[in-house]
């Protein structure tokens, strides 16, 4: 009997200093607080796997934005129920939080909240419309997800916005 070869994904997509990089979409009133450095942590709920500190968050505005429009470093990384994670985050200085951020993790089984480091707004947004004009019928993800090397959307356009805005 022939076994089947399992295809390996790409490596995944790595920052000259080695750190991992993730596609995170953000709805534009937070990823603006982000960006004004008014909001110092971003709330995911039910979460798959773990964003190590130091990672880079390529951040996709949705909403009426719908844009690639700039990154930032994660720092402390804070997981545990909804519960768990909002006392935590709660008692962190600045943490930029409001207390209607509640309302889109509480339940949540598994949550985590990823501290914003050196925001970098990019000095070129890049809109859907035209990431679909380089990649017909690319969607971006509803929470995040990992980049991965020869993958298009960081091989065409996400390193050519980090070499524009000095970061590459």
């Amino acid at each position: 009997m022939r076994r089947r070869k399992q295809l390996q994904p790409a490596p995944q997509a790595l920052t000259e200093t080695g750190a991992e990089m993730y596609l995170i979409s953000i709805r534009p009133v937070y990823a603006y607080q982000i960006f004004r450095a008014t909001k110092r942590f971003e709330l995911r709920r039910n979460v798959i796997g773990r964003i190590p500190e130091g990672s880079v968050m390529i951040v996709y505005a949705s909403g009426n934005v719908r844009a690639i429009i700039g990154e930032f470093t994660v720092g402390k990384v804070i997981e545990g129920t909804a519960e768990q994670v909002w006392r935590k985050v709660l008692s962190e200085k600045n943490h930029g939080i409001r207390g209607d951020a509640w309302h889109y993790i509480r339940g949540a089984q598994k949550a985590m909240a990823l501290e914003v480091v050196n925001p970098v707004l990019y000095p070129r947004k890049v809109t859907l419309e035209e990431i679909r004009r380089i990649i017909p019928g690319w969607n971006p993800p509803l929470s995040y997800k990992v980049l991965r090397e020869g993958e298009p959307l960081y091989e065409l356009i996400i390193r050519k916005l980090r070499r524009l805005a000095g970061l590459a």
